[in-house]
Parts: structure tokens; C-alpha cells; sequence
């Protein structure tokens, strides 16, 4: 055999092992390689995660982890491993799933109707990586709540409810900060002489929101109670709003998951800051996160010569309003005795 005829058959060797090496490394690299039997799961890579951290994570995922440390390797994931939450689908390869672990996807976090700052608090971190204990800490800085014009009784105010946009492994400083901001852009110029019109600053306004936001769920009622609240603090009145005693209630027993349907008279008496039948003005802080259009009503509440509400019996949901309280003995008393007539106890 000649030496050109020995170097043609070692060249197709060497070509031919080329090819069955690269398609056995396709085939490692592009094959299917996850276990799970969702559509989409999402994966999530704490900060500061070593490589051994976050393989231990995705090998829950993953069908062979050779393959996916192959590919991994070759594309030094090792080296720079990234924090954050990544989005696996059924059916991907080693090499997609390396490609997603490089793609932070946002949290769209949303929250509303919070009662507290703990409530919130845990609310907030079943969303992002901060730690409920981290968020409250940060957030009732005492350096920030005086920069910011806050103390412990009113720094809820700052939360807006609406819809947000986070990475998952945002920290409480930065989470707290972002708030900060979408505190300032909603209290812009008009809405705080709205506020001052009404003889409140921004953080008043909230809190009287509050009220309103726990007195009805009809939001085109809204305005009217308001207006009565402001009525009543005009003429330095009590506000007598018993969500507030509601939730001096629940302070007091430090139970906030309980269901209080109605309050009774010794209830009105009790001891609390929070009580605004003994207390005249507004409670220390806000009763609840109130939403957008409660924080409307405020700023924009109908001019009316009401002082007195209460529950109607005829269309539930809504109240009865009256601008003496003879009017409004005759009101109460249609509640009083239907309430009476259904059992509710407390």
C-alpha cells in the first residue's frame, strides 16, 4: 500500500471520528434535558450563589447533569453565575437552559388592600428574595422615615397599591427605595394642594383614605364619605368611623386575621390611639393600604352638608346619610334593628 493511499484512509478515519465526536456533541448539547412535567417553571438563583449552589438548584430540573455541566463549562456559566429568576420550559436542551440562566426575568408584584406594615411586609417577600424581617427593618430606618417625613405609625403611607416591575433578587434597600420614588411621582404638585385645600398634608390624606377605603367598597360612595369625614373635622368632631375601632381592636389583641362584623358600644370606649370616638382628628397612621380612587375621594370629595352615616338596609353596601342626627337616630335604628334580626353576634 502506497503512502498516498495510507494517508487517504487515516484522513477519512480522522474525519469520520470528527463527525461521530461532533454529533455526539450535538446531540449533548441541543437533546432534550429536563424532567419536569410542567409547561414552564421558574427557577431561582439567591444572590451571591456559588456554582455549586446554583447547580444543586437546577439539578432538580435537569435529566442529565453531565450534559447540562458540559455545556455549562463551554459556555463559563461556572465563572459567572447570576442571581436572579430564570424561566425553564418543558422540552429544553442543555444549551437553552444555560442560555435562560443568563436572562433574569422580571416579577410583576402587585399588592393592595394591606391592613399593616407586616402584612406587607410578608406579602412583598413571598414575591422577591428580601426577607420579610429585611423589608420591615429597612423600611422603619430611622434615618429614612426622617428624611422622608415618616415615623413607625405613618410610614405605610408610602406604599402606593399598584402594579410593579422587579427583578426577583432585589434587595429590601432597593425595593424600598424604588417605593420611595413611586411615592414622590404620585404625590405630585396638584395632588398635594388637593391635599392642602382640604387642610391635610400628603401623609394625612392617606390616612384618612384609609378610613374611607374601609368604610365602603362602593367606590362612587367614596366621595360622599369623605366629604362627611371633613365635614366632621371642620367642626372638630369626632370622627367615629369604626373601622378605626376595628382596628384598635386587632391591635390590641395582635390579631389580625380575625373577622370583626360589628362593633358594640363598650367597644367605642376603649383606650387607643386609634379609637376616633374618644379621640378627636385623625388616627397616628393609616388602618389599611387605601387604593387609588379612596385616595381620590380625599383630594376631590363631594361638598355636602352631611355629618351623620350609617349602613343602609335597603340598598347593602351603600349607607344612609343624614345632616342632623335626629335624621340619623331614625337610620340607625332601621340597622340596629335589622342586624339585631340576623344574629350577628361580633
Amino acid at each position: 500500500m502506497n503512502l498516498k493511499k495510507i494517508i487517504s484512509i487515516a484522513a477519512i478515519v480522522v474525519i469520520s471520528g470528527l463527525l461521530i465526536y461532533g454529533f455526539i456533541l450535538v446531540r449533548q448539547i441541543f437533546a432534550v434535558n429536563t424532567k419536569f412535567s410542567e409547561k414552564e417553571i421558574y427557577v431561582h438563583i439567591p444572590t451571591d450563589a456559588t456554582y455549586a449552589t446554583a447547580k444543586a438548584i437546577i439539578a432538580t430540573y435537569v435529566e442529565d447533569m453531565d450534559r447540562f455541566e458540559l455545556v455549562a463549562s463551554k459556555r463559563n456559566y461556572p465563572e459567572n453565575v447570576k442571581s436572579g429568576r430564570f424561566l425553564f420550559t418543558k422540552g429544553m436542551s442543555s444549551y437553552d437552559l444555560v442560555k435562560s440562566l443568563r436572562q433574569n426575568v422580571p416579577v410583576k408584584l402587585a399588592f393592595n388592600n394591606q391592613e399593616r406594615l407586616e402584612n406587607f411586609a410578608g406579602r412583598i417577600s413571598s414575591q422577591i428574595e428580601a426577607d420579610s424581617i429585611s423589608l420591615i427593618k429597612t423600611i422603619k430606618d430611622s434615618v429614612f422615615m426622617a428624611e422622608n417625613g415618616f415615623n413607625e405609625e405613618t410610614v405605610f403611607a408610602m406604599f402606593i397599591p399598584n402594579t410593579y416591575e422587579f427583578y426577583w433578587d432585589t434587595s429590601a434597600v432597593k425595593f424600598r427605595d424604588k417605593m420611595i420614588k413611586e411615592y414622590r411621582k404620585f404625590w405630585t404638585d396638584e395632588r398635594v394642594a388637593k391635599a392642602k385645600l382640604q387642610g391635610l398634608t400628603p401623609v394625612e390624606a392617606t390616612i384618612l383614605a384609609s378610613i374611607v377605603h374601609k368604610e365602603s367598597v362602593k367606590k362612587d360612595e367614596r366621595p360622599r364619605i369623605a366629604g362627611v369625614y371633613l365635614n366632621r373635622m371642620r367642626i372638630a368632631m369626632p370622627l367615629q368611623a369604626d373601622p378605626t375601632v376595628i382596628y384598635a381592636l386587632k391591635k390590641k389583641s395582635n390579631n389580625f386575621d380575625q373577622v370583626i362584623k360589628r362593633v358594640f358600644y363598650n367597644d367605642l370606649t376603649m383606650s387607643s390611639p386609634y379609637n376616633t370616638y374618644v379621640n378627636i382628628g385623625l388616627p397616628p397612621g393609616p388602618i389599611a393600604m387605601p387604593d387609588i380612587t379612596a385616595m381620590e375621594a380625599v383630594l376631590n370629595p363631594e361638598k355636602n352638608d352631611f355629618i351623620y352615616f350609617c349602613a343602609s338596609v335597603e340598598r347593602f353596601g351603600y349607607h344612609e346619610f343624614a345632616a342632623t342626627y335626629a335624621e340619623h337616630t331614625v337610620n340607625a335604628k332601621k340597622y340596629s334593628d335589622w342586624i339585631n334580626s340576623q344574629g350577628v353576634k361580633r
